[in-house]
């Protein structure tokens, strides 16, 4: 069958082995799937984020190779094809599903889809997907929405780790894909004013339409000027001065999109006192902050990664039942023969919003 490969840190189509499924397991074949931003990283910095990954993990990488072939994709919708020993069927074959990007083996060990060197992701025709991890498409939901589960459930969680108050003011900082996911992981949830900034114009265009209250462009505005507006005092003896008189104001919460050294140290600097700083931007790069300005405004950080199983299913189902309107974020479509141009468009964020990977596409 065939699949795109990163072979030697550069993207190849090629034909890789048919699959089949082990006990537990089903066959897919793969309908779309969604080019991420740790995809485009992961092409000619794979090493570097494995290594990353062996620290923070205790050296626990399952074996993977990162200079050894790898077929990319974890953001996918699939038809189920066939299955293999020790499955009940409950879905049959021509279901169109989608699962959380991990395989389980016989073994009990599991597959990062997308970073394993033993099963390919996205960018193949077929997977092999755990029958026990698999979830129904809903309602009709297209199938390029589907595939857009992935992405916008690990802005659920992002929202899912905020200290909300049901009054708090929001400022997304970074509009990129995670941006956007953040932006419609707090309208889903009912929370806003929502501030949205970014210096590209697609991008803001995109954060409005996912329901951002006030889209601002930092050239021309830092987003930090509007907290007073929503009624937020900045300053710490402004806020305690506001609840000894018996007031009170929403607690500030800023989602740290971008993922490049000094986002965090200037968020510190120009977010509120008290403000939470939720980051969700995965910066590769060895950054540095000041902890006596976070100590003295009382500014607290939050890292957040991926999403639990809940909050995925969640997400179909936000997506399916138009909760989340994700029907203007795919921006285009390519076959297999078309990734590798694919991602160098995206490093241009006038160009796309999201791409979609689908394998039958001539």
């Amino acid at each position: 069958m065939r699949a795109v490969i990163r072979r030697n840190k550069v993207l190849v189509c090629d034909e890789i082995e048919d699959l089949k499924p082990d006990s537990g397991q089903v066959l897919v074949k793969t309908l779309a799937c969604g080019i991420c931003g740790s995809d485009l990283h992961a092409l000619h910095h794979m090493e570097h984020m494995i290594e990353l990954t062996s620290r923070a993990s205790g050296g626990m990488t399952n074996g993977f190779d990162p200079r050894a072939d790898t077929v990319f994709g974890h953001e996918f919708c699939a038809e189920i094809l066939d299955h293999g020993p020790g499955t009940t069927g409950a879905l049959k074959a021509g279901t169109r599903i989608v699962s959380l990007p991990v395989t389980m083996t016989p073994a009990g060990g599991m597959e990062m889809l997308g970073f394993s060197n033993r099963l390919p992701g996205g960018f193949a025709e077929r997977m092999i997907l755990s029958e026990a991890l698999l979830l129904e498409v809903p309602n009709g939901l297209p199938t390029d929405q589907a595939a857009l589960t992935e992405p916008f459930a690990v802005g659920a969680h992002a929202v899912a780790k905020a200290r909300l108050d049901p009054n708090s003011v929001c400022l997304v900082v970074g509009c990129g894909p995670v941006g956007l996911a953040v932006i419609a992981g707090l309208k889903a949830r009912g929370h806003g004013p929502v501030i949205a900034a970014d210096y590209s114009p697609r991008r803001r265009a995109a954060a409005e339409m996912l329901g951002a209250d006030v889209v601002i462009d930092p050239a021309k505005e830092s987003p930090h000027a509007r907290w007073e507006g929503f009624g937020v005092p900045t300053a710490r003896a402004a806020q305690s001065m506001i609840k000894m008189m018996g007031g009170n104001f929403g607690r500030p919460v800023v989602f740290e999109c971008v993922g490049s050294p000094g986002i965090v140290q200037s968020l510190i600097e120009a977010s509120p006192a008290g403000a939470q700083i939720v980051v969700a931007g995965v910066c590769m790069e060895t950054d540095k902050i000041e902890p006596a300005i976070a100590i003295t405004k009382e500014i607290e950080l939050t890292f957040v990664f991926g999403y639990s199983p809940e909050e995925f299913a969640q997400t179909l189902h936000d997506i399916a039942e138009g909760v989340i309107d994700v029907s203007g974020v795919v921006t285009g479509k390519v076959g297999l023969g078309g990734v590798a141009e694919a991602f160098v468009t995206l490093g241009d964020p006038e160009a796309h919003v999201k791409i979609l990977v689908e394998p039958g596409r001539v």
